[in-house]
């Protein structure tokens, strides 16, 4: 073939799609410049791509991780093209042993067997002999996700962000101190679910990088998120406020409705040093706290000290010049942590480097005892965690080289009906053939670290598990290519994680979603989010509550939406407007009418199915009506679980991130006026959440 046929076979042979349809229903062809862009990063050379497909034809080993729901028929593609009986016999590390025989069957490429499996979950070795000699580890996983407390009811909670909390002494950021005092309120008010924004480490020298969703590590916690005052027994808060001089500026910070990052986080480090020097003194090796550290860091393993390294070397680089921000443009002795000139760093700055590990202790102790708070406050379901969709390739896991990850490509999403130009969120994923090489291990070390200390998951932009959107560096967002991953391994691998660790799952389905994937992750047991602005009919009428999935999540809103009160008052245009993003050939006035019309039609359908009442709320009026009729909606639905975020418990109108702005917007900086409990205690909080949990309990 010639040499453009044989860049897109090898693109496709590599899971890369080369044509998309866009959410104007053309199909579009993906250029040959962004097939070889993408090739490369994944490890393929598209110079001659007809050597490289013919390299691609020879005898494959087995990969060195089979999945399979446990008890089901696996069809196993087996190396060579060997006729003949083959003999399979899988051992389980728990010692039970399966032998059977099977004949290699053609395929499309090569040649198959089935295999029935033992219905155990489990893990071993799977082997073949006779025709064909190989073997691989095998990975027995159950059929679906967890469910436990959502098995036959409708259960409600609310959804938070962590760094918005406030607490007394907080320093003007939220911490996880203030996350378990949150966890208890919301559960006295009969919650029994607390959604969070990611706790993902940051980049804890920079605090100018605050997006959540921005992640240097999946695998690691935010340790700027560390409560000071989490260690009374070595030093209560208020020594340390005094031992800083930071009383007065602290103040200042907690009096704003945004987050100073650039002074709150140097601030929060500040008080957490003079903790971490307190503890040095005062715990000395073999007490119980000091014993409870090594512990933790024996467990974290060299990931967690990685990590730790690159915290501290990072530091050190930005510190002295701001242009070293990006690992890669350091010398190339300090581009791995294997390197001997890494290794010296880290001896020469053992302390620093302990600081780090320190903090990630402090972290999964503070995540841990919100757990703990909501469970014993009476939640059936506790935290739900957020895993983002990827991670920042300047971090430290794709320092540590410890992910596999995508390199020279961004992610993110085509253009659609919101964002006609597409995204490109900045961030790097797996490289599919990486992770599969690493036997999933990655995968399934940033599931356990999100779920350690949560009943719950939800993963950002679900639909990666299938198929991503990647961007060439430096390229447009719609000059990408959807690449495909290995689902049925991830999906097996999520329900294993999930069931071990008894938390349900959360996938984020919104935006471009391939035909069927809903439906086979509802079959997994993975639920759905529901959002009320786009639960409307091919006419654009709102759907009623009994219209709404019952394995999914009903919500008002998310955080990039507006919320209930600001899209009622059309508080998002306002934002959109002057800024270009309300779509091609939609201007100001045409959003406001059919802003206008919208508000009928909604309040049309809760008066029909939520119990509103009156005429339909004023946009600049008081909107406790709307709250109310909103909260009967999602409660009434057969949604197993309804989430409020908390933002529309308060009625507040403003948005906690507008996509497609950087500093446009105060992303991510928004406080809450006050404590949670100070909040939900009173209305129009106290009516909103009332009306949705009679909901719940009927």
């Amino acid at each position: 073939m010639d040499e453009d046929e044989a860049l897109g076979a090898l693109a496709r042979a590599q899971g890369i799609e080369t044509e998309w349809w866009d959410w104007q229903g053309r199909k579009r062809q993906v250029s040959p410049d962004t097939l070889r862009a993408l090739l490369r990063a994944l490890g393929a050379d598209p110079s001659r791509p007809n050597k490289a497909l013919a390299a691609r034809t020879q005898s494959p080993a087995l990969p060195p991780v089979v999945t399979s729901v446990a008890g089901e028929t696996l069809r196993l593609a087996i190396p060579g093209d060997a006729d003949g009986t083959i003999t399979w016999r899988i051992v389980l590390d728990s010692g039970e042993c399966t032998t059977a025989v099977a004949e290699a069957t053609p395929e499309r490429e090569g040649r198959s067997i089935s295999i029935t499996t033992p219905p155990v979950l489990g893990e071993g070795v799977l082997e073949l002999s006779g025709a064909v000699k190989a073997a691989t580890r095998l990975v027995l996983c159950p059929a679906t996700c967890f469910l436990g407390p959502l098995e036959g009811k409708r259960l409600w909670g609310l959804a938070v962000q962590v760094y918005g909390l406030r607490a007394a002494n907080d320093g003007g950021l939220g911490h996880y101190g203030a996350l378990a005092e949150a966890a208890h309120t919301a559960a006295q008010t009969g919650a029994d679910a607390l959604m969070l924004s990611p706790t993902h480490a940051l980049f804890a020298a920079d605090p100018a990088h605050f997006s959540p969703y921005s992640p240097s590590s999946r695998a690691q916690a935010d340790g700027r998120l560390v409560d000071p005052g989490a260690l009374p027994e070595v030093a209560v808060l208020a020594d340390l406020i005094a031992a800083t001089g930071l009383g007065e500026q602290l103040a200042a910070l907690e009096a704003l409705s945004l987050i100073d990052y650039a002074r709150a986080v140097p601030a929060r480090l500040t008080l957490l040093r003079v903790l971490f020097q307190r503890f040095t003194n005062a715990c000395p090796p073999g007490s119980p706290l000091a014993e409870d550290f090594d512990a933790f860091v024996r467990a974290g393993g060299e990931g967690l000290r990685r990590h730790a390294v690159f915290e501290a070397l990072h530091g050190a680089r930005f510190t002295a010049d701001p242009a070293q921000w990006d690992w890669r443009t350091w010398p190339s002795s300090l581009r791995s942590p294997t390197t001997p000139e890494v290794e010296h760093f880290a001896r020469e700055h053992a302390c620093e480097v302990s600081f780090h590990l320190f903090l990630q202790w402090l972290a999964d102790r503070g995540l841990a005892k919100a757990q703990s708070a909501a469970r014993r406050a009476g939640m059936r379901i506790g935290l739900i965690a957020d895993l983002a969709v990827g991670q920042h390739a300047s971090g430290s896991r794709a320092w540590a080289r410890a992910g596999g990850l995508l390199e020279g490509v961004t992610i993110g999403a085509p253009p659609d009906a919101l964002n006609h130009q597409g995204q490109s969120w900045g961030l790097t994923t797996f490289a599919p053939t990486a992770l599969v090489a690493a036997g999933y291990q990655p995968f399934r070390e940033e599931l356990r670290a999100a779920m350690r200390h949560a009943g719950g998951i939800r993963l950002d932009h679900v639909m990666g598990l299938s198929r991503i959107w990647c961007i060439p560096d430096g390229a447009r967002p719609d000059e990408g290519a959807y690449l495909r991953f290995p689902k049925r391994d991830l999906l097996n691998l999520l329900a294993l994680e999930s069931v071990a660790a008894s938390a349900i799952v959360i996938g984020e389905d919104l935006g471009t979603v391939e035909e069927g994937l809903r439906e086979e992750l509802a079959r997994r047991g993975v639920l759905g989010l529901r959002v009320l602005f786009f639960q409307r009919d091919h006419t654009g009428a709102f759907l009623p509550p009994d219209r709404y999935d019952a394995r999914a999540i009903a919500m008002t809103t998310t955080h990039d939406l507006a919320t209930l009160a600001g899209w009622w008052r059309g508080a998002d245009i306002d934002l959109r407007a002057p800024l270009g993003l309300l779509g091609e050939e939609r201007d100001e006035a045409t959003a406001r009418r059919e802003r206008e019309s919208e508000r009928a039609f909604l309040w049309s359908m809760l008066k029909a199915h939520a119990s509103g009442t009156g005429e339909p709320p004023a946009p600049d009026g008081e909107l406790a009506r709307l709250g109310i009729a909103a909260a009967r909606l999602v409660g009434r639905t057969p949604s197993a679980l309804a989430l409020l975020p908390v933002e529309d418990a308060i009625l507040s109108p403003d948005q906690v991130n507008l996509p497609g702005t950087v500093a446009e917007h105060p992303n991510w900086r928004r406080r809450l006026p006050a404590p949670l409990a100070d909040l939900l205690t009173r209305d129009p909080a106290a009516s909103i959440l009332a009306a949705l949990a009679a909901e719940r309990d009927h």
